[in-house]
């Protein structure tokens, strides 16, 4: 399997000219998949994709799906008919595909969707979830000519090397996947991507859009998730995925559900998909391992793969609400990409984290230094300490818990900046 292959080397240029290639020289896999759900957006993909995998198996419905990155193991992307794909089948799909491009010029993501489609076209099932990776007009998994639905969840500022450095350019990308003849079923958005996503659907044509706030909509009410569109109310459990921001996340899925009449769908197989969905790295909290047996005493930890601004700042506001149902110090070990916006993600959490312990992402030759990132937490103003990985930081963070707090009190201890980094702790903390 090829690393960074590719006329651009880690930077190729955008375009559908190779995936299609190909795939035609596979026999056009993808042409012969189960009906897709295509989601991009900048904010919640992931999150969706699991909403939708939940609910569609609890209606029981078969699922096929694609998502990127991976936590621990690679074999997580590729999901047949429910389940993850095994080692010896991946390793026969890469192959085959390693043969039959023969050494053409290739992206990793653009090889690795293509072994996908094989899979998925080879299995029966009734969905497959595709995932974009990165913008949506030219991501490889925007081959589809005629998807079952189309989502854009929240758009914001990622990317801008590859998307554009605005709101609107990065939604023209994300609006890509837009198809005549398919819904759009849209997340709540800024002014500026809505604006966009409009346009760019009416240019498209015959595209019905389903609109956050106007179609259907959700909110908390008593512990409860209401969830209302043209077609009634649901009174439903709260996701069991944490975070005020999955209320959207869930009745974005809910609504694609809804509007494609996926068979067996009703309210109970929407609240038994709610409770069950799992998508770790994502407000995961950690109650036992390696990594924990270094934390203090009674200290409360959580994992999230939160990277940029906009997830920096919905994740600042989760941690607000339980800080208002059960206080204590906040303390946040950090390790970013280079690529990302370490003081947007950063700037999220002043106020609230109390002391700042900086890490590299140690799977990703792009990973900030915890000096270089340690120099931009001091400049927002936290008080701060850089370490040379997680454990290390643990370390740091009891001797400081112990220093401040003492044997009464224990505080609470947030993992983030990075899905890698996520990976990592998961990886490791066994």
């Amino acid at each position: 399997m090829p690393g960074t292959p590719g006329p651009q080397g880690d930077r190729p240029v955008l375009s559908l000219d190779r995936i299609t290639r190909l795939l035609a020289d596979l026999g056009n896999p993808h042409l012969r998949i189960p009906p897709v759900i295509h989601v991009a957006g900048t904010k919640g993909k992931g999150s969706t994709i699991a909403f939708l995998r939940a609910i569609l198996e609890a209606a029981g419905r078969t699922v096929h799906a694609y998502t990127s990155p991976h936590l621990v193991r690679f074999h997580e992307r590729i999901v047949i008919r429910g389940r993850e794909i095994s080692e010896p089948e991946l390793v026969s799909l890469l192959a085959e595909v390693e043969r039959i491009n023969h050494g053409q010029p290739i992206t990793f993501f653009e090889f690795t969707n293509a072994a996908a489609f094989l899979a998925f076209a080879r299995t029966r099932a009734d969905y497959t979830l595709l995932e974009v990776g990165l913008g949506g007009r030219y991501d490889s998994t925007n081959v589809i000519a005629q998807p079952a639905a189309t989502l854009i969840t929240p758009v914001g500022i990622d990317h801008t090397e590859y998307l554009g450095d605005t709101i609107a350019k990065i939604a023209y990308e994300k609006a890509g996947i837009l198809k005549r003849g398919s819904p759009g079923i849209i997340a709540h958005q800024e002014r500026d991507a809505e604006e966009v996503i409009l346009r760019e659907a009416a240019k498209v044509g015959n595209v019905e859009l389903v609109l956050a706030g106007q179609d259907f909509d959700a909110h908390e009410e008593h512990g409860r998730m209401v969830y209302q569109d043209h077609d009634g109310l649901l009174d439903l459990p709260m996701p069991r995925l944490l975070g005020r921001y999955q209320i959207g996340n869930a009745a974005l899925a809910i609504a694609a559900l809804r509007k494609i009449k996926v068979r067996g769908l009703d309210e109970q197989a929407i609240a038994a998909g709610l409770r069950n969905v799992a998508w770790p790295g994502r407000m995961q909290r950690l109650t036992r391992g390696q990594l924990i047996d270094l934390a203090p005493e009674g200290a409360d930890v959580w994992l999230d793969g939160a990277h940029n601004r906009m997830s920096g700042e919905a994740l600042a506001h989760t941690m607000s609400e339980i800080e208002e149902r059960s206080a204590r110090p906040l303390y946040l070990i950090i390790g970013m990409l280079k690529t990302k916006d370490a003081q947007g993600l950063l700037a999220a959490f002043k106020g609230l984290a109390r002391h700042v312990f900086t890490v590299p992402v140690a799977s990703s030759a792009a990973s900030l230094s915890a000096g270089a990132l340690y120099d931009i937490a001091t400049a927002i103003g936290f008080d701060a300490r850089p370490a040379r990985d997680i454990e290390e930081a643990m370390t740091f963070a009891s001797e400081m818990a112990e220093l401040e707090l003492g044997a009464d009190e224990s505080p609470r201890i947030l993992i983030c900046g990075s899905l890698y980094l996520a990976g990592e702790v998961l990886r490791d903390n066994s």
